[in-house]
């Protein structure tokens, strides 16, 4: 198993670390614009491996040395800004980055397995499937599994349950007009209702990532270990469902868009869609994230 990370920021060299700890593949390729800075990572972490249980074997280079990988991960951006308040004040310059890396990459990697971590990811995974030619099935954005299991750590802590017994999914947009399915959240056997409290946590999700960005810059654990969650997954050929970002020609009434919804994953992406029952409330908010996310995607993509 090759898996190739594509961006050697914080995000990037979280994910290569927790590949490594985990053990997730046999030969780990980090690639960068500037060829020293993946170099320096793979040297850094080729020194931990007499600590680690898994014989990882790490090498390094630029973005068009990144060849025959089952796996590509992409994190490369444009700087981010600390004073950043939203996803889509990176999209211009990252849709612009994209047009130039994807073609290279698709073309060296065709069998591999894309999962587009970078922001804003919904667009970016909608651009990186069209620019790939790759089946949607695989082309993976990260989206609202980040954002799900916030979701559970908050109820997790309110409800002194383990966040592995609840079962509560977001879908929609990574942003703010993403939604809980609330009708279909169980702790362990029990259905949850939907009460003030819930959605107080909620709306708390909502702004979590960006108060850690805005207390420290940057996230970085929370997003790696969301991204080996996926990874693990495909290489196990675990077929686990999660919320996650994919192209579709429709889904519950909408077509032709990509957001986060449910989906069952393993060794070859995406297995199939997962069609939960909404309720009232529910089927307005998908109407109106899948009309924004339109929007956006249109815009940023024309």
């Amino acid at each position: 198993m090759k898996i190739a990370i594509i961006g050697m920021g914080r995000v990037g060299a979280t994910i290569a670390y927790s590949i490594v700890m985990k053990g997730l593949c046999d030969h780990l390729m980090l690639a960068n614009r500037t060829t020293s800075t993946a170099e320096g990572d793979a040297v850094d972490l080729q020194h931990g491996l007499a600590f680690c249980q898994h014989a990882t074997h790490i090498t390094s280079g630029s973005i068009a040395d990144a060849r025959n990988a089952d796996i590509v991960v992409l994190t490369t951006s444009v700087p981010t800004t600390k004073v950043m308040t939203s996803r889509m004040q990176l999209g211009i310059a990252n849709v612009a980055l994209f047009k130039k890396l994807i073609p290279v990459i698709s073309r060296n990697n065709p069998h591999a397995i894309l999962l587009v971590i970078s922001n804003p990811v919904d667009a970016l995974t909608r651009l990186t499937t069209e620019l790939s030619g790759f089946p949607s099935s695989q082309v993976i954005g990260i989206g609202t599994l980040i954002d799900s299991a916030r979701f559970r750590v908050m109820l997790s802590q309110m409800e002194k349950i383990h966040p592995d017994d609840l079962r509560a999914y977001i879908v929609g947009e990574h942003g703010p007009h993403q939604f809980p399915i609330f009708s279909q959240a169980v702790f362990s056997s029990a259905t949850t209702n939907h009460n003030p409290l819930h959605r107080e946590i909620f709306d708390h999700v909502n702004e979590a990532g960006f108060q850690v960005y805005h207390d420290k810059g940057y996230t970085n654990f929370a997003i790696a270990n969301a991204s080996c969650e996926v990874i693990r997954t495909i290489v196990h050929d675990e077929h686990r469902t999660m919320p996650l970002c994919t192209y579709f020609d429709e889904w519950l009434g909408v077509s032709d868009n990509c957001f986060s919804i449910p989906v069952v994953v393993g060794r070859r992406g995406i297995l199939r869609y997962l069609y939960p029952t909404l309720n009232k409330r529910e089927q307005q908010d998908l109407s109106i994230n899948a009309a924004k996310i339109k929007e956006t995607i249109s815009t940023l993509l024309g």
